[in-house]
């Protein structure tokens, strides 16, 4: 068959187009089109970067339990007046002026029980003028140690402990999240490329239509050549060449779109790979799996990370829930303590002591810093204490409303997770309905393109041999392009209902051998 010489330009360009499109274009492979997204999806960088933050926030509330260490120092000096008349003031003067210079230290520790220890020391130096000080320098020593465990508020449960176990809840739930995004992520990614798989496949069964209506238009023109056909026959099949070219450059345009589509999926901002068209690699042709219902809706029960989310945050309700009620109960606290005094010095030149008596420093404290220190080890000084400390607001309004506020959170939690779950079901059920109806269709999708096949065939020789039309050929070529484009559908509608399967059970990640650091799919439960 002859091509006439004003088609061959029109079909001419677009070949050499494709082919050169071809020799530029970047073969990808699903595969590769996963780990590009894995490694490139914004959404998914932003939830590592969530899930960082929320481990970042458990070491936090686990420093709660860090010691506290204390240091003061300090320095005085005071001549403070004196109501007395034995106000030991020096001759000529009003009062006694003393100074002072000390320092302290103190650690203290939370205890996971939710009481606390403390250890404390203080060293001081004081000298005074006043006659009534038997010691001046005199060297203050003390350390000791005190310990405070609640018995009612805070016993079970306090702020700290509470801080920890929700910062552990919100990391579960970023993990939950970074899971659901690569789900949704790789679901998305996967119809992508399956939708693009299907437009360039339109694409070529496009152009062979086209190819086909010139076929048709040439043997007509031969055909009113030889005055076998009047030359209005050429009208139609020219009529439906033009149209077929349209539908071309339609179906061109959606290939690129599908690719674009693609792109936003698997690149960055700055990627180079945005001015190279792709050429998926994978073939839509798949066997066609029975679904069982029963198996798929227990599995994504287990999988779904949206799940694991919303029993994280009932998780963390329950957590502030128990803590407001605990803030309803009076506080009941058991403390202990016990500390060692040490005091040396030499005499004080100002001194006089009562009328008629010596100022005598008491034995075994003379002496400075050592000896002060020294006396800490004879444990000559010593002040040890039990006791239990009471506190309850009158009314505790504000811990009772916090409380109630607490429990309707809890319940809404609890709420949310039976929605959830429902989601679930009813997401499951309709990729199963979606699952089953794209399967059944490739059979007969493809059963109706051998079909056409065969009719288009039947409709070309009974044209040859003068017994059929333009019209008739035409309609059979638009009904085998159409079979050809319900088999293509078809195969790849099947393929985004797998995928869709996989998102719906949450089983993708897993499906695809991803691991994911951090995180660990079923941990919340």
């Amino acid at each position: 068959m002859r091509i006439a010489w004003w088609i061959a330009p029109a079909l001419a360009l677009p070949l050499a187009i494709a082919a050169h499109a071809a020799e530029q274009e970047r073969p990808l492979k699903l595969d590769e089109a996963i780990v590009l997204a894995l490694e490139k999806n914004e959404a998914i960088i932003i939830e590592r970067e969530s899930l960082a933050s929320a481990q970042a926030s458990v070491a936090g509330a686990r420093g709660a339990y860090d010691p506290v260490l204390d240091l003061r120092s300090d320095w005085e000096r005071a001549t403070l007046p004196v109501n007395s008349a034995f106000s030991g003031a020096p001759a000529g003067k009003a009062a006694p002026t003393s100074e002072a210079a000390g320092a302290e230290a103190s650690v203290r520790q939370l205890l996971p029980t939710g009481g606390a220890v403390s250890l404390s020391a203080a060293a001081s130096r004081a000298t005074t003028d006043g006659a009534f000080a038997l010691l001046s320098p005199a060297y203050a020593t003390q350390v000791g140690i005190e310990a405070r465990q609640p018995l009612l508020r805070d016993r079970a449960t306090d702020p700290a402990r509470s801080a920890i176990r929700i910062a552990a809840s919100d990391r579960k739930r970023a993990a939950a999240s970074l899971r659901s995004e690569i789900n949704e992520t790789l679901a998305r990614v996967e119809s992508a490329y399956w939708t693009l798989v299907a437009a360039r496949r339109d694409v070529v069964v496009r152009e062979e239509a086209v190819r086909l209506a010139a076929e048709q238009l040439e043997e007509t023109r031969i055909r009113a050549e030889k005055g076998a056909a009047p030359e209005t026959e050429i009208a139609q099949p020219r009529a439906e060449l033009e149209r077929r070219r349209g539908e071309v450059f339609a179906s061109r345009e959606a290939a690129a779109r599908a690719e674009s589509a693609l792109k936003v999926l698997i690149l960055v901002d700055a990627d180079a790979a945005w001015s190279e068209p792709f050429a998926p690699t994978d073939e839509p042709e798949v066997e066609v799996i029975p679904v069982k219902l029963d198996e798929v809706i227990e599995r994504a029960l287990a999988s779904r990370p949206e799940l694991d989310a919303s029993r994280a945050l009932l998780e963390r309700r329950k957590t502030e829930s128990a803590l407001a009620r605990d803030a309803i109960r009076p506080a009941l606290d058991f403390v202990a303590s016990y500390d060692r005094f040490g005091l040396s010095g030499s005499a004080n030149p100002a001194g006089s002591g009562l009328p008629g008596l010596p100022i005598l420093v008491p034995d075994g404290m003379e002496g400075k810093w050592g000896r002060s220190f020294g006396m800490l080890e004879e444990d000559r000084f010593d002040d040890a204490r039990l006791g239990l400390e009471f506190r309850v607001p009158v009314g505790n309004r504000a811990a009772k409303a916090g409380a109630a506020e607490a429990g309707s959170a809890q319940r809404q939690a609890e709420a949310d997770l039976s929605r959830a779950r429902k989601t679930v079901r009813a997401e499951v059920l309709d990729a199963a309905a979606a699952l089953e109806t794209a399967g059944g269709r490739i059979e007969a999708s493809r059963s109706a393109r051998e079909a056409a096949e065969v009719q288009l065939r039947s409709e070309i020789d009974r044209y040859a041999a003068g017994l059929s039309t333009n019209f008739l050929v035409l309609t059979r070529q638009n009904d085998l392009s159409r079979a050809r484009l319900d088999e293509i559908a078809a195969l790849t509608d099947y393929r985004k209902a797998q995928a869709e399967m996989g998102r719906a059970t949450g089983s993708l990640v897993a499906d695809r051998h991803i691991e994911i650091d951090g995180t660990t799919a079923g941990e919340n439960r």
